[in-house]
């Protein structure tokens, strides 16, 4: 098991970030290193949607209701706010 997983931005320019185990990811990504946008930072107003490829845990129940409304139909999305970061992961932002 690493210390550390590295999260990507594949399609754009931004440079990978590397964060320990189970980092919240809103407290590290910002406008400046990462192309996903935050607002709440609590999973109800589903500004940082983004699909996620890379094996993390499943969403908690109230995520998921906020997923069912937001990206019914995609199975890879995503809170990037209330990820548990658990391996390396690739972060794309979700058209809405």
């Amino acid at each position: 098991m690493s210390d550390l997983y590295t999260i990507s931005f594949p399609g754009t320019d931004y440079p990978p970030i590397t964060l320990q185990p189970h980092q919240n990811l809103s407290e590290h990504l910002t406008i400046q290193n990462s192309p996903v946008l935050f607002g709440c930072r609590t999973g109800i107003c589903g500004t940082c949607l983004v699909e996620v490829i890379g094996d993390i845990p499943a969403a908690k129940v109230d995520e998921q209701e906020v997923l069912d409304t937001l990206a019914p139909d995609r199975p890879n999305a995503r809170l990037a706010c209330q990820l548990d970061l658990t391996a390396n992961v690739e972060i794309c932002q979700l058209d809405r």
